[in-house]
């Protein structure tokens, strides 16, 4: 039965509402932009860590002439505390124990002078061990440990810098890999090809990691491939391995100076502002630095004093130790928190949605970059990147909240940056309807039996939270379902939805954030929310809603897809699901009030916020508490917590059910009047 909310309840989530604004509204900065903290796991300290002693930096001062040592150990000390109650380091809190974590951040301790036989190194070890020995490690700590003289350089996969010379026919393309892959894999083909290696004292080694002392030093293929391309990959990196020994082809120098510009290109496309490394996250910018040391650059060049600084960037320090971000995110956080504002009725009228909208503008890509390559017909430049800059890889989910974002927010000036964003969206759609995150791709399945494809992102295919995003941006921009774009989008989100009825989520955790997009972009474009497949989403999310309106997934759903929609509650979920169920059933459904409420109880009130066990990341009042990772980097692999998430999702959520309650209420009174009136 359809429940309507009393007047007292409505007074009630204004006030929330209100609250939560003020919130926001005090997180702004002065330019207009939003950027809150972007959390990753422990492998941001391990590797800093570990490339540190690769250069032989690690006592040496920092670039602002801080003491070096005592940065690294404060880095080591937050590292410390991420050890869980198992001895092992994870993912995300509640995952498993992550192997490759876990031998990195044993390895890098042990380099900052922690015993082997202190408890806790004990306790890792052990923990090592029992999962088969750090020759299980993945393809990209063996590069870490290489360097470090720890393995063979042969138990590491080839990778030629003659790729940089392969016609773009060929199969193997860079710009047939995902735009993160491509800028890791120049670098590291320049540590492989260059083999730099630090020797260390045996006493630093980590020997005792080791279970089969003979796989140890052997390349072994990780990525799940059948049996015969697994062999046939082998077989590749053993000739390629060979022709390395043999001084590697003729146009090897000229490969390896062309691999260098290719970086170089793509590591300063900013100018000299801070966080525009290569591809501007952290797993190339630290690369980069090995790869370049490799080539003979000194410390004090330009281009390495500017790549230590912008890693230094992402330190946050608190309480004598620093975590580190694996990037900034203010382009994805001011466009979610200006869709959100615009949810709540904001306009260019309002300073904050004003102010906000004016520095997105500022951040418009003008340039052409990597995704030109898989275009037909003209490059179409326009779009938004992730970070502060990062002018060669805009992407399409950036893009397409920035530009509806704008679009809501009015102006003209608005509304031509997001139409311009549009017009490179589309030219950004695959061949199967949907939308990828950087380029415009199809998916080649041998690509990820490569041996350094066990990060499990060796590509970047179609997948329908994106395209549903951009099926919800196009709604704004006047695109229907008559449109033969939208008509091709919507078919390939319908091939996409699990048996349930929910949707798999590429990057947010998990099927909750999957549907969320995969849903709302179709209906707005006028799918009737009354097709099948429509409801078959809608009654999944009513199937794990829990008993007080809650909606919850932990990220143990990609490793187990029985756990779909499983997990402790948080705030962003709960908010992701209350707007499928507005959207889906209408703003009455008596389960969409259900969650409504539950984001109105737990909202943090002022004594919430002073309590460090209540509030532990001191949000301000108004605000909710969410400790969970419900971000997603690489499925598997790497996860993150937004910690904006838990402030402008449920505004976005509480803002649409409010709006569409108001306008009930005052449709309900105009008919009234009318009747009164006759």
């Amino acid at each position: 039965m359809p429940e309507t909310p009393s007047t007292t309840d409505l007074h009630r989530y204004r006030g929330v509402l209100d609250r939560a604004l003020d919130a926001l509204q005090s997180l702004q900065r002065e330019d207009g932009h939003f950027c809150g903290e972007l959390e990753g796991d422990s492998i941001l300290q391990s590797e800093y860590l570990l490339m540190k002693f690769i250069l032989g930096h690690e006592r040496q001062p920092m670039t602002d002439g801080s003491d070096g040592w005592e940065t690294l150990g404060k880095i080591a000390r937050y590292l410390r505390s991420q050890q869980r109650a198992d001895g092992g380091w994870g993912q995300y809190p509640g995952s498993g124990i992550d192997l490759s974590a876990t031998v990195k951040a044993y390895f890098a301790l042990k380099l900052m002078g922690d015993s082997p036989q202190a408890e806790h190194m004990q306790k890792a070890r052990d923990v090592i061990v029992a999962l088969g020995g750090a020759e299980n490690c993945n393809s990209f700590t063996n590069f870490y440990l290489a360097c470090l003289g720890q393995i063979s350089f042969n138990a590491v996969p080839a990778i030629p810098p003659e790729i940089v010379f392969l016609p773009r026919w060929f199969y193997f393309h860079l710009s047939k890999v995902s735009a993160w892959t491509r800028t890791m894999i120049l670098p590291l083909s320049l540590v492989v090809t260059l083999r730099p290696m630090r020797k260390l004292p045996p006493e630093l080694g980590i020997d005792e990691l080791y279970v089969d002392r003979k796989l140890r030093h052997r390349l072994v293929n990780r990525t799940g491939a059948p049996k015969a391309w697994a062999a046939f990959f082998l077989t590749i990196d053993r000739l390629l391995k060979l022709a390395h020994k043999l001084g590697g082809t003729p146009i090897r120098r000229m490969a390896i100076r062309q691999a260098e510009q290719w970086i170089l290109d793509r590591a300063g496309q900013d100018g000299d502002s801070a966080t525009a490394g290569l591809g501007a996250i952290f797993p190339p910018m630290v690369y980069l630095q090995i790869a370049f040391h490799a080539l003979g650059y000194e410390r004090d060049h330009p281009v390495i004093r500017r790549a230590e600084r912008e890693l230094v960037e992402f330190f946050i320090e608190e309480d004598g130790a620093i975590r580190i971000q694996p990037c900034f995110s203010p382009v994805w956080d001011t466009g979610i928190a200006l869709y959100a504002l615009a949810d709540c009725g904001f306009t260019i009228d309002q300073e904050p949605a004003a102010a906000a909208a004016a520095w997105l503008r500022t951040k418009e890509c003008r340039h052409i970059g990597d995704w030109k390559d898989n275009l037909r017909g003209p490059a179409r430049v326009g779009g938004w990147f992730f970070e502060y800059h990062n002018a060669w890889y805009p992407d399409v989910d950036d893009t397409a909240m920035v530009a509806m974002a704008l679009k809501r927010t009015g102006g003209a000036e608005n509304d031509a940056a997001a139409r311009r964003g549009v017009e490179w969206m589309l030219a950004m759609q695959n061949d199967d309807g949907g939308w990828a995150a950087f380029d415009r791709t199809s998916h080649r399945q041998i690509l990820e039996y490569i041996p350094f494809a066990d990060h499990n992102a060796m590509q970047d295919p179609s997948c329908p939270d994106i395209t549903g995003r951009v099926l919800e941006c196009l709604s704004w921009h006047g695109y229907t379902i008559d449109r033969e774009p939208v008509r091709k989008a919507v078919e390939y989100i319908k091939s996409c939805q699990e048996q349930e009825g929910c949707f798999f989520g590429r990057w947010g955790v998990n099927y909750i954030y999957g549907t969320w997009q995969a849903v709302i972009g179709p209906i707005r474009c006028g799918v009737s929310r009354d097709e099948k497949w429509i409801q078959k989403a809608g009654e999944w999310v009513k199937s794990i809603q829990k008993e007080d309106g809650s909606f919850g997934e932990s990220a143990n759903s990609y490793e187990d897809p029985s756990l779909k929609g499983r997990g402790n509650s948080t705030a962003s979920q709960t908010a992701w699901a209350a707007m499928i169920l507005q959207e889906v059933f209408g703003p009455d459904d008596p389960d969409l009030a259900r969650a409504i409420e539950w984001l109105a109880s737990t909202q943090l009130d002022e004594a919430d916020a002073s309590d460090p066990v209540r509030n532990p990341d001191g949000d301000p009042a108004g605000s909710w508490s969410e400790t969970e990772f419900t971000g997603t980097g690489f499925p598997r692999v790497f996860y993150l917590r937004y910690h904006l998430y838990r402030l402008y999702l449920p505004i976005m959520a509480i803002g649409r059910y409010l709006a569409a309650q108001e306008h009930e209420v005052t449709a309900e009174t105009s008919i009234e009047q009318v009747q009164l009136s006759t």
